[in-house]
Parts: structure tokens; sequence; C-alpha cells
């Protein structure tokens, strides 16, 4: 039987059992799709924002006490990357135009499979709509692709990123996380005859 996820929002007690976690992730989950240079070049591209945690929108997902996966949201522009990416902005999105950001989700290669990846997915889309966003966006590494297919984001961009030395294939992917009209209370549109 498998065990019970819950989550919480991510301290900055946990950055070294996060950066383990995510090394592991990259480690071995990328390995069916790169090659050992875009695994290498994988770490430095991907990692761990601190500004997620400082923001209050990363999440920690456990299994009876071990650490299953993490990820988190958004509200601000950079779309993907750690806190030594090169690039990045702290500038605020506007949530009437802008997608807010699905960002820096592993699962732990013990926990693959199990719902973690759609538990931190329901979690973001869930807070990004509370905050008035109608619409996510995220960088998939090809590992990831499945999975956010399968919860409804689309492909928009294709992406190599070779700022860790070898190129790395990522997919620009997005969602509008947008209830209906029916779901959110408005009254919807008046019919013209």
């Amino acid at each position: 039987m498998t065990p019970p996820l819950t989550h919480r929002l991510a301290t900055p007690d946990d950055l070294d059992a996060l950066r383990a976690l995510m090394a592991a992730a990259i480690d071995e989950l990328q390995k069916p799709f790169l090659d050992a240079a875009q695994i290498a070049s994988s770490r430095t591209i991907m990692g761990l924002d601190t500004q997620l945690i400082d923001d209050g929108t990363y999440f920690v997902i456990e299994a009876e006490g071990a650490l299953a996966g993490c990820g988190g949201w958004s509200r601000r522009a950079t779309l993907y990357g750690g806190d030594q990416t090169p690039g990045r902005s702290a500038a605020l999105l506007d949530p009437a135009i802008d997608a807010a950001r699905t960002r820096a989700m592993y699962t732990h290669p013990s926990f693959t499979r199990r719902g973690v990846g759609r538990l931190i997915l329901s979690l973001c889309e869930d807070a990004a709509r509370a905050e008035g966003f109608a619409r996510m966006e995220l960088m998939a590494t090809m590992a990831g692709v499945p999975l956010y297919r399968a919860c409804g984001y689309e492909a928009m961009e294709e992406v190599l990123d070779a700022r860790g030395g070898a190129a790395v294939p990522l997919l620009r992917m997005g969602k509008s996380i947008a209830l209906p009209a029916s779901l959110s209370g408005e009254d919807p549109p008046a019919v013209r005859a």
C-alpha cells in the first residue's frame, strides 16, 4: 500500500534536503532523455530558486516523513532556473495579463508515478488561481513532458538551453487555469438574438 502524501510550505531549514532531492531527480530521471554531458549541464541550468521559499510559494511533498517531491509556483517573471542561473528576474507578473509560473518541480526517484507531480501541479494551480491568475506556464524537461501533457498543458515553444555547457532540450508549456463562469460564480455573458 502506498503511503499517503502530505504537503506543506518549504522553509529555509529544508534547503539541504531539497538540493539533495533535486540532484537525485536530475541524475536519475533524466537518464532516458539526456546524455551525461546534458545531465551535467542540467545541474547548472536547473535547481532551487530560494525566492520561491521566501515568497511562500514552494511546496514540500512527504510520504510518512520521507521527502517525496517538491515544487512551486511564482508570481515573478523568471520561468525556470535556480539561484545560480543567469538571466533571472524578480519582476512581479500582472495576473490580468501574465501567466503564473510553475517552477522547480522534482520527484524523488523512489516516489515516481505515485501522484507527487499531480499533487504539486494542483497545489500550484489552486494558489495561482486564488491570486487572480488565469494561466500557468512552465519550462518542462523531457522527463516531465508526459506528466504535464496528461495534466492539460500544451506545448508552446521548443528550447535548447546551453548555458550549462551542453545543449539541453526543454519545452515551454502552458495551460488555462481559469474556472468556467458556471464554477467561478460569475454570470455567463448575455446571448444576443
